[in-house]
């Protein structure tokens, strides 16, 4: 059983779960920044059990948001939470008027998101010594 709760500051267990894959086990050191304070974040409870994460907020152009910080927990990996995830903020954008998603990934997840409609922009860049690419997703 899955539920996904919805949050306007930052929740412990997205911390957690975002200091445990990204800082600790992917090693990225700037992972929690000022967008925190203004974005909807996410939480997906797997079996009462919080296992996954992500973020959005609107951007300065008009309908376009920002999506990100898509975390799932390793132990809970290949049970399509993380798809739970994008379907569930791309519903919470659309009914908040966004048209448009648009979401910085990592090169090794390129496909995932790809699967879940989104479709890669421009070159890839380096964000702490990982390769990204930008990828949009029309709502």
């Amino acid at each position: 059983m899955t539920e996904i709760k919805t949050y306007h500051t930052l929740p412990q267990q997205a911390k957690e779960i975002r200091q445990e894959v990204f800082v600790t086990e992917q090693g990225f050191t700037k992972e929690f920044d000022e967008t925190d304070s203004i974005a909807t974040h996410l939480v997906l409870f797997y079996q009462g059990e919080p296992a996954g994460t992500c973020r959005f907020f609107p951007t300065e152009q008009p309908g376009i948001w920002d999506f990100g910080r898509l975390a799932v927990k390793q132990s809970f990996r290949d049970k399509h939470l993380g798809s739970l995830l994008v379907q569930e903020a791309e519903e919470q954008v659309r009914r908040l008027g966004g048209t448009k998603l648009a979401l910085m990934a990592q090169i090794r997840v390129q496909k995932f998101y790809e699967k879940n409609g989104y479709t890669p922009v421009g070159e890839p860049c380096d964000d702490e010594g990982c390769p990204h690419i930008w990828m949009v997703k029309e709502l």
